[in-house]
């Protein structure tokens, strides 16, 4: 009997889930995640799954993890200050798929070098103006990345400039061609920048998930959960923490399909921060041909097909004052719920909003508080941010206290998305709590911060609302129709390819609006799903009854559906993938393009088996360095050719190989 150890980390809980011998759980828990140190809430976590199963830790023969913290960091532009290496390319080029967006002003550098497609050298690399750059900025940034032009086709200057960086920095490099084998360099580059800003975070969250399982006295080997659903090593983890984006989601898809056996469905994840909408087909998640996209970004990381919302049981309420009778609308950012800063600083919290309430007109930072985390570096934060961050210290404060100028607002922006400062508002969690239908924080706390919001002005200059409670079903109404709206975007995103309308204005078209809402007038419209929904997330059972109502579908809401992603965490399989390239850059001439130098071959049969054998050695060693066994190895080839006087001449190949098998197991 094997008793294996599933872990997720989410926005507000982590959850620790026991399974022996992968068909029956045997216990769940939950704690709050400690945004500040995730390692506490994995390790409260796991000490209250491991009592209330009664099991000995030396028992746990495998553990994994999965985190929605790379994905969240995403969505909430976090992560450490980097700096990008462009070789070959443009400046133009920096606009390119968002790489701009993604630096956020840190540093870049633009210089020649690079191969062609066939991968030879377009010019020699400038490492005189690298060498200055890195010397420039190398206690300015946590880790660098660098993406050259044909890296995939030869890496050779991205090794060099790797080289450069460890003897000149010793920071992390984040080197596109190893995120991806795919041609498009900006959008490799830009890969290459998101993998380099989270490398410490995931760095940091792993060592000390470690720590704590071994300080419980659990010495089994640990495994993270890949954006497609499949295990990797810790090591692995570590090196390529891009891949863990939308880790979380994957393992809930897994989760899901282990639970309700279904073979079609969506499955809608709920979380503190966002809403995960994935397709099932045939019992498998589909995988996202074009990238994982997150927030704003289409990386080239290989990850389920997901639609990634900011919308969650903690997202941001914001009113609306336009029209008559306004209202109100959620996310993308997330807060923490008052009703749980409530918990944490009671007096405080209490005292400002009891002022709040006794004033007369209602102040533009009502409901609002802020705190720092703690344990973060400031590192390359400005001087008014470092001066908000020393007036927060270490306490809970109304926000209106501690902004002192409007200038300051873009200040504690700058610090929320450095993940220093945490802000916190109403949110559907706090709507949840005065509807009575969660009671877990302090609703006392809720109830007064919603019945400041509802005295907020409308367009015709009545307040929104004299009642809490009525404040609080508009969130929940509000939360209904964009939760929805997700899963219809899903929808028709998979089964409207082709169509010139995008899925996203399908789904908010005036006629599909009605026909779920069943109004009817000269023309009779049905509208809504016809697939079931799984619905997933602590608090799926509190919101999702009436997403199926709306959307006149199935909602499915397994038993453990607060837990599937730790669940999913521990019964996926490690699975390796890698794929090279060969192309004909003249007659007679095949070239493998691989890690090293290219290498040429007579014929395309005597290239493709030599690119498939060394694909076979390296993905196999791969798989088992995650700790795969009882592996199965799977080989495609992708040949294209071109039809030229009446004869098939090859263009070019692609051959994948996949090894997979379960983790070994600690006995």
């Amino acid at each position: 009997m094997a008793i294996l150890l599933g872990v997720d980390t989410g926005g507000t809980y982590t959850d620790a889930v026991l399974l022996r011998d992968e068909d029956t759980v045997i216990a769940s828990a939950k704690a709050l995640t400690t945004r500040h140190d995730l390692a506490i809430g994995i390790g409260d976590a796991v000490r209250a799954v491991l009592t209330e199963a009664a099991v000995d830790p030396g028992e746990i023969a495998l553990a994994s993890l999965s985190t929605t913290l790379a994905t969240n960091a995403l969505v909430e532009g976090q992560g450490g200050r980097v700096a990008l290496i462009y070789i070959g390319f443009r400046e133009r080029d920096l606009e390119a798929h968002g790489l701009a967006e993604a630096l956020k002003g840190d540093p870049a550098l633009v210089i020649a070098g690079g191969h062609n497609h066939a991968g030879g050298e377009a010019l020699p690399l400038d490492e005189a103006a690298l060498v200055a750059f890195l010397e420039a900025h190398k206690n300015e940034v946590s880790a660098f990345a660098v993406a050259a032009q044909f890296a995939t086709r030869n890496p050779a200057h991205e090794v060099r400039a790797a080289e450069l960086v460890a003897q000149i920095t010793g920071r992390p490099l984040s080197a596109s061609h190893q995120l991806s084998a795919k041609l498009n360099g900006p959008k490799r580059a830009l890969t290459a920048v998101l993998n380099a800003r989270l490398i410490g975070m995931i760095d940091r969250l792993i060592g000390r998930a470690e720590t704590q399982l071994k300080t419980l006295g659990i010495t089994a080997p640990m495994m993270v959960v890949r954006g497609d659903g499949a295990l990797v090593s810790a090591a692995q983890a570590r090196e390529r923490p891009i891949e863990t984006i939308l880790s979380g989601p994957a393992a809930s898809i897994v989760g899901a399909r282990w639970m309700t056996g279904v073979e079609l469905a969506l499955v809608s994840d709920i979380g503190g921060t966002t809403t995960d909408v994935a397709l099932l087909k045939g019992g498998r998640p589909m995988i996202d041909p074009a990238g994982a996209r997150v927030g704003p970004f289409r990386t080239m990381v290989e990850a389920v097909a997901m639609r990634t919302t900011g919308l969650g049981g903690d997202s941001e309420v914001h009113f609306l004052s336009e029209g008559l009778q306004g209202g109100v609308t959620l996310g993308p950012r997330r807060l923490l719920p008052v009703s749980l800063i409530a918990v944490e600083a009671p007096a405080v919290v209490h005292a400002a909003l009891d002022a709040q309430l006794r004033s007369v007109a209602p102040g533009e930072h009502d409901g609002r508080f802020v705190r720092a985390v703690e344990g973060m570096s400031r590192e390359g934060i400005g001087p008014r941010e470092a001066a908000l961050l020393d007036r927060i210290g270490g306490g809970v404060h109304p926000l209106g206290d501690i902004l002192r100028a409007r200038i300051e607002t873009g200040a504690i922006k700058r610090l929320v998305e450095r993940g220093l400062v945490q802000v916190a508002g109403v949110t559907p969690s706090d709507a949840a709590h005065v509807l009575g239908r969660v009671m877990e924080w302090d609703a006392g706390a809720a109830r007064k911060a919603l019945r400041l919001f509802g005295r907020r002005r409308t367009g015709a200059g009545n307040v929104l609302s004299t009642s809490e409670e009525d404040v609080a079903q508009m969130i929940v109404d509000r939360l209904t129709h964009q939760t929805a709206l997700a899963l219809l975007e899903t929808a028709f995103a998979e089964e409207a390819q082709g169509f010139d309308t995008a899925p996203e204005v399908l789904a908010r078209h005036e006629l599909m609006q009605r026909g779920m809402a069943g109004d009817a007038a000269l023309v009779r419209l049905q509208t809504g799903l016809q697939v079931p929904v799984v619905g997933l997330g602590a608090s799926a059972a509190s919101y999702y009854p009436a997403v199926g109502e709306r959307l006149g579908c199935e909602m499915i809401l397994p038993p453990y559906a607060g837990v599937a992603n730790a669940i999913g965490a521990v019964v996926g399989r490690v699975t390796m993938r890698q794929s090279g390239t060969v192309t004909s850059p003249s007659e007679g001439k095949f070239r493998v393009h691989l890690a090293g130098a290219p290498t040429d071959f007579g014929t395309a049969e005597s290239a493709l088996a030599h690119l498939e054998s060394v694909l076979r050695d390296s993905t196999e060693a791969e798989a088992r360095a995650a700790g795969a066994e009882d592996i199965q190895m799977r080989v495609s080839r992708d040949v294209r050719t071109a039809g030229v006087e009446a004869r098939e001449v090859f263009v070019e190949a692609t051959v994948t190989v996949e090894a997979a098998g379960r983790p070994r197991v600690a006995v």
